[in-house]
């Protein structure tokens, strides 16, 4: 690991800034929080396109911490940001930012993990539950002014193909099983216990995809699991199965699954991430009526962004004296001298 001297940028910093460009953390516990600690908070600005490398720049040039979204941290935009010593992700994501170059230039990256399952549970389950009974189409028909009555499967008595059944899978599982479906689920670590507990019975892949009316995915991003919703694994789906995601974008091969809709092959999907985010408009996922999207926001809630802007703070604050919250840190695993003065 590079040894971080003290840039001159702290030498002009009468408090020490932190920035807030993850959504709706303009407002909250944090500020409080960080201000008692002496940092000075500073709100993002939402005119800006924090997925534009030079206007994110801008924003936390002279910071030495930011509590951040989904926005990219690459290699392009650290190397302008020598001030920047915390990078504290609201979520459990971080696979916009570029770990290796964190490493070499001592940022710590931090996640809040434990305070949002619920709520990505909760917006799994309205994605599902909409899709299932028609939506968006009935809306839409309703404002064109054309009723239009068409029969939807039912939801309880069908099955639930989860794939991943971490915590927030777990949450999922749990509220399915309360609305009357059957969960099968694939995990390459299962927890055997829960599953017993709440009958779930544990497949392979290749068994869950001709099982599931409905695919959730909860995995993390990765080499082994980019694109593991493609053409291939599409065909193998059970006819009229509906795929959810709101996990990563990157799970998805969104012109296969397109192409899967529009041929009948599968009913619907609900995504709240996208292989590019924000969405383009010319996007052909934007061109089907049986597709429900939402933002990137499942694990918003009015309770988990506070637990999240208050962990994100209490990590920034404890690293800023020599603590290291090991739970919340996912990069320099082999660092044993990690200094905020260096």
């Amino acid at each position: 690991m590079k040894i971080f001297t003290k840039h001159p940028l702290y030498q002009s910093l009468t408090t020490m800034k932190v920035r807030c460009t993850a959504l709706s953390s303009d407002e909250g516990p944090h500020f409080d929080l960080l201000a008692s600690a002496g940092f000075e908070v500073l709100p993002g600005n939402r005119q800006l396109n924090y997925w534009d490398q030079d206007q994110l720049i801008s924003e936390v040039a002279d910071c030495v911490a930011v509590i951040a979204g989904v926005e990219p941290y690459t290699a392009e935009v650290l190397q302008a940001l020598p001030a920047l010593r915390v990078i504290a992700r609201t979520g459990v994501g971080f696979d916009t930012i570029d770990l290796n170059y964190c490493d070499e230039a001592g940022i710590v990256v931090s996640t809040t993990p434990g305070v949002n399952h619920h709520a990505v549970a909760e917006h799994t389950i309205a994605l599902l539950m909409a899709v299932a009974r028609g939506f968006p189409d009935r809306d839409q028909l309703v404002r064109k002014g054309t009723w239009v009555r068409f029969n939807t499967p039912r939801v309880m008595g069908s099955t639930l193909g989860l794939i991943g059944l971490g915590r927030i899978g777990k949450a999922v599982a749990e509220r399915a099983i309360g609305l009357g479906m059957k969960v099968v689920a694939y995990d390459p670590y299962p927890d055997q216990d829960f599953m017993n507990k709440h009958q779930i019975q544990s497949v392979t892949l290749e068994e869950l995809w001709p099982q599931a009316n409905y695919v959730s995915l909860h995995l993390p991003s990765g080499p082994a699991t980019d694109h593991i919703i493609n053409k291939q694994t599409l065909s193998q789906m059970k006819p009229g199965a509906v795929l959810i995601n709101t996990a990563r974008g990157s799970l998805v091969n969104e012109q296969d699954l397109c192409d899967a809709i529009r041929s009948g092959h599968l009913l619907a999907a609900g995504l709240d991430v996208f292989e590019t985010e924000p969405l383009p408009l010319e996007s052909p996922l934007l061109e089907l009526d049986r597709v429900l999207l939402s933002g990137h926001l499942a694990g918003l809630d009015e309770q988990s962004q506070s637990d999240m802007l208050t962990m994100s703070a209490d990590t920034i604050i404890a690293l800023n004296r020599g603590e290291w919250p090991a739970d919340c840190i996912q990069n320099l695993k082999e660092c044993k001298n990690w200094s905020w003065a260096k």
